[in-house]
């Protein structure tokens, strides 16, 4: 790969053995004796994750973080410490300088498999910060490659949404956000393993909850990257419910941005007409049929009518179909 990670420890065994550890991973792997040395590799190299320790002569690992925050702002940063500094590493990752720490003495399997998911992270925020349309409907796609039965589902939402969008007259710049937002809305879903999202019957728990965080860790993603607003909305609240018992915040009504409640429609009817590791694809008929028994619990009620009509209009759905006939306000 043409990024580099890069290892910061004053102890010369520490650095030995990190590189001897990443040297099969087919990483380019750099390396420092102190945050005086490091600097300056950020100059000649795209570094996509820095590992450094924090209790370091001269300049702390936190030091070299926060001199990073502007030179370096994308590098994915990793902390290493000793059980006796976990205040101070705890303190850096709340103050959002920080993606993770890692206490010595550490696990090489979990060491690997952090620094992989960084480098995996700095890709997709590169990715995202050049808002490019057709990198980031290449990145739902490759999202959608963890989970073959959503293969084009990204692309169906913003469909849906944007008929809902065009239903209610709504600004070019929020057609444009939510077309982004709708391909974007599962990319939390990159740190949710393969065996929970493929798994071909109700998930544990202990499972779910894991599956609940993907829009937190979408919406930070697009955060970081710097999306609009209404973006980063769409992936943290496309699973609220208009009743309030959705999560990740448990907003109800209104409270729930317009786009994301937009999302959360499309989002459904998708899901209910295509098909899924636990069941078959409904039919268009039934699949209506539940999405309309949605209103005002899981989905807001107007637009629920209004993707009825828009698909009425686009001759996706017959003319007597149930729902929709409300007015454009």
């Amino acid at each position: 790969m043409s990024v580099s990670i890069l290892f910061v420890d004053d102890e010369e065994h520490i650095l030995t053995s990190l590189v001897r550890l990443f040297a099969g991973t087919g990483m380019n792997v750099l390396r420092a004796g102190s945050a005086v040395e490091a600097m300056p590799l950020f100059e000649r190299h795209e570094i996509a994750v820095v590992v450094a320790d924090n209790m370091m002569p001269g300049m702390r690992g936190v030091q070299l973080f926060s001199r990073l925050k502007d030179s370096a702002p994308q590098a994915v940063k990793i902390l290493m410490t000793s059980y006796a500094d976990l205040p101070s590493a705890l303190e850096a990752i709340n103050r959002g300088e920080v993606y993770r720490f890692v206490v010595k003495p550490w696990d090489n399997d979990e060491l690997v498999a952090i620094v992989e998911q960084s480098v995996h992270r700095y890709l997709t925020l590169s990715t995202l910060a050049r808002e490019d349309e057709a990198v980031i409907q290449g990145l739902a796609q490759t999202i959608e490659l963890k989970d073959p039965y959503t293969r084009g589902h990204c692309g169906r939402v913003a469909s849906y949404a944007l008929m809902i969008a065009d239903e209610l007259r709504l600004s070019q710049q929020m057609l444009k956000d939510i077309r982004y937002g709708s391909w974007l809305h599962d990319c939390g879903k990159i740190g949710v393993p393969e065996t929970i999202l493929n798994f071909g019957g109700p998930v544990a728990a202990r499972e779910f909850d894991t599956i609940k965080k993907h829009p937190v860790w979408g919406a930070e993603v697009a955060r970081q990257a710097h999306l609009a607003t209404t973006v980063v909305e769409i992936v943290l609240h496309h699973h609220e419910r208009f009743d309030g018992d959705g999560y990740p915040q448990g907003l109800a009504g209104e409270a729930i941005p317009l786009a994301a409640r937009i999302v959360a429609v499309a989002d459904v009817y998708d899901a209910l007409t295509t098909e899924r590791p636990y069941r078959r694809a409904y039919s268009w008929q039934k699949g209506i049929e539940i999405l309309l028994s949605m209103k005002g619990n899981a989905l807001d009620p107007a637009l629920v009518d209004c993707l009825v009509d828009a698909l009425k209009k686009r001759k996706l759905l017959p003319d007597d179909c149930g729902g929709g006939n409300r007015s454009h306000g």
